[in-house]
């Protein structure tokens, strides 16, 4: 096969192919960027409050949730028929990241008398609605699994 098969443009072991290399590229010149702009523009007590509550996001990510969420999918794998176990795992990470992220929201930090358009949306109803699609799409991957799991090819 040349050229154009199924393994055309990937790189052999430990290689990095040249989209990664761009894409990631990419994605350092965006964060460096960023982070000009956090520290041109903010006074240094707002730069702190960003690196405190990001070393606070990771930890908590790291250390809390990403454990809750291996426990979860552990005893989800034990307790559950494997058709079942994947797709919900996969949810308590999608649902346990997105949580975490909208926590800021979700608590309403931030808002501020004086500006009624800070915080200005019910995000509580947003994150039900995530909630609720993230059950739909465990429910979809459990029932596609099943149909699956029937197929003897």
């Amino acid at each position: 096969m040349s050229g154009g098969g199924v393994g055309a443009g990937r790189v052999g072991a430990g290689g990095v192919g040249a989209g990664r290399l761009v894409v990631g590229g990419f994605g350092v010149l965006v964060g460096l960027y960023g982070a000009w702009l956090l520290l041109s523009r903010q006074e240094l007590s707002q730069v702190l409050d960003v690196a405190v509550w990001t070393v606070a996001a990771l930890l908590l990510h790291d250390v809390v949730i990403s454990g809750l969420e291996l426990a979860l999918g552990a005893a989800a794998q034990r307790v559950l028929p494997w058709t079942v176990s994947g797709p919900v795992a996969g949810g308590f990470l999608v649902l346990g990241s997105v949580t975490l992220l909208a926590v800021p929201v979700l608590g309403r930090f931030g808002a501020r008398e004086d500006n009624p358009t800070l915080l200005d949306r019910d995000y509580t109803t947003g994150w039900l609605v995530l909630a609720a699609l993230v059950v739909v799409a465990v429910v979809l991957a459990v029932l596609r699994r099943r149909r699956h799991a029937g197929d003897t090819r």
